[in-house]
């Protein structure tokens, strides 16, 4: 994967409906200064690791059970 720039972030934004992404914005987003969200270049090197895990023996969700209150 290649990593994240804030050229590839304003292409996204031209081509997919939403509301407009000031530069100062996406810069935040490519490399995050203020501290108040993890970057986003982060959380998807993050979810690539999740796409490789192989989920063949992994119990579906409703196998979770949760705690009881007593």
């Amino acid at each position: 994967m290649d990593k994240l720039n804030a050229h590839t972030l304003q292409a996204l934004c031209s081509q997919l409906a939403a509301h407009p992404w000031g530069e100062e914005e996406l810069n935040e987003l490519v490399d995050p200064k203020l501290g108040v969200i993890t970057g986003f270049q982060e959380l998807l090197e993050e979810l690539e690791v999740l796409r490789h895990v192989d989920l063949e023996f992994t119990a579906p969700a409703q196998g979770v059970q949760r705690k009881r209150k007593v």
